[in-house]
Order: C-alpha cells, then sequence, then structure tokens
C-alpha cells in the first residue's frame, strides 16, 4: 500500500470511527429511510435508461458512485476530523429561542408530534396527509410555526415521506464530515424551538425532473413535523393521516 492510499485509507476509517458515537441511535430510523433511497435509485435507473442496454447503463451507475465515493474519501481525507454543530451537541430545547418544558410540549403537542418534534422519532411512510399535498404556500413547524420550506421545492420521491430540494432560514441542518453525511444523512431540525424535521441527504441526482436533481440535496422531513399554510385556504395540520395514499413519483 502507498503512503497516498495509507493516508486515505487511515482518514476514511478515522472520521467512521469519530462520527459512529453520533450516528448509532439513529441507525434505525435512518436504515428505513436508506432503504427507501435504494429501491429508488433501482426504479429510477430502470425507467431513465433510454434505449441503453444494460451493461452499459449499469457501468454508468457504477461509475457515478464510484465517482462520488471517490470524492467523499478525498474531503474525508483533506478535512481531517468531522464538522460539529450546535445542532449536533446541544439538546432539542437548551440553546434555542423557543423555549418549553416537556410538560409543555406534551400539553401542546398531539402525541405523534410529540415524539417527533421532541424526542427524534419517525413517522410510519405514507402516514401524512402532506405527503401528497400539490398546492402553493409555505411548510412551517408544528412546534411554533416558524416558516420552513416552500411548496415550489417540494417532489414526490416515492420514499412516503415529504421530500423537499431546499429550504428556508428557519432550518437548522447538522454539520457531518462528506462522508458521514453520504451515508447515513444528517438530521434536520427547526431553528427556533429545535425541533426534529427528519433528515437531509446528497442524493438529490437520482430524481431526475425534480428540483431535487438541480441541488443534488433531499430533505426527507416527516409531515407530522410541520403544517402546511397554502396560499388559499386553510391551515393543513401534518398531524391527519390521509383517507387515500397515491404511490407515484414526481
Amino acid at each position: 500500500m502507498t503512503n497516498r492510499s495509507f493516508v486515505v485509507a487511515a482518514a476514511v476509517l478515522l472520521c467512521l470511527l469519530l462520527d459512529s458515537h453520533n450516528t448509532a441511535s439513529a441507525f434505525v430510523q435512518q436504515q428505513r429511510r436508506t432503504e427507501s433511497t435504494s429501491r429508488l435509485t433501482a426504479v429510477s435507473n430502470n425507467d431513465n435508461n433510454n434505449g441503453l442496454s444494460s451493461s452499459s447503463s449499469s457501468s454508468a451507475d457504477s461509475q457515478k458512485r464510484r465517482s462520488m465515493m471517490q470524492m467523499a474519501i478525498l474531503t474525508a481525507a483533506t478535512a481531517g476530523l468531522p464538522a460539529t454543530s450546535q445542532a449536533a451537541t446541544k439538546s432539542r430545547s437548551d440553546g434555542y429561542n423557543l423555549q418549553k418544558s416537556d410538560d409543555e410540549w406534551k400539553s401542546t403537542l398531539t402525541t405523534r408530534q410529540y415524539n417527533i418534534l421532541r424526542t427524534g422519532g419517525t413517522e410510519q411512510q405514507y402516514s401524512s396527509v402532506l405527503e401528497a399535498e400539490e398546492r402553493t404556500g409555505t411548510y412551517n413547524c408544528a412546534g411554533c410555526s416558524t416558516p420552513l420550506f416552500l411548496s415550489k421545492e417540494k417532489f414526490h420521491s416515492g420514499t412516503g415521506w415529504p421530500s423537499f430540494a431546499s429550504a428556508l432560514v428557519g432550518v437548522e441542518v447538522e454539520k457531518k464530515n462528506m462522508l458521514a453525511a453520504t451515508l447515513g444523512g444528517s438530521e434536520v431540525r427547526c431553528k427556533n424551538c429545535g425541533g426534529h424535521m427528519g433528515d437531509l441527504f446528497n442524493d438529490g441526482y437520482i430524481f431526475p425532473g425534480t428540483p431535487a436533481e438541480k441541488t443534488g440535496k433531499r430533505f426527507c422531513i416527516d409531515g407530522v413535523a410541520l403544517n402546511f399554510k397554502p396560499d388559499e385556504g386553510t391551515v393543513v395540520v401534518g398531524d391527519e393521516v390521509p383517507t387515500k395514499v397515491n404511490y407515484y413519483f414526481s
């Protein structure tokens, strides 16, 4: 093994070891979302081969994945220790503008809202009415009404969770080294109250024709953690369960 290869390998291993403590507790939730992404990648590759042979398509996909991994390894090797943000180190109450006791949160939120916003839980796929919402408007934090996402950035990812290509300034994203973020995602919170929203994945490229293709990002958000304020009409609470589920992509 050359000195360069050894340095890169050591850097990757170090980053993974240092980041494992922060990501272990969220592994089960992340696994569900990551498995959905894996299935979507297979579907996307199959639907967009444009008549190319399966061998050439597979080769192109392998090259893209290899390039992404090379970029992640290079970043890990040159960046050194993983970056740590306030979102990764502070609790969901301390340090945020809106302060409430645990009992106060329990009295103002529904059971599902509390589980997600205050304990970092994950809703069942397709269990929020906002997953299929298509009207123009703004998606706000269900805990404090802070604007977080615009409808023009929303797209149907097929994962079962509301997905957005970008976020407003009211969103706080946990910072990790690129390798850890690519493999496991980064936690998304409300910057005002610290409420857990979901996770950010850097896989927007697998959703051609959507806003995510341009940003390269997919904010995978729990609909229960949001309320939708349409430009016209009344506010829709994300905790509402849909009467009909549509399984489709944008």
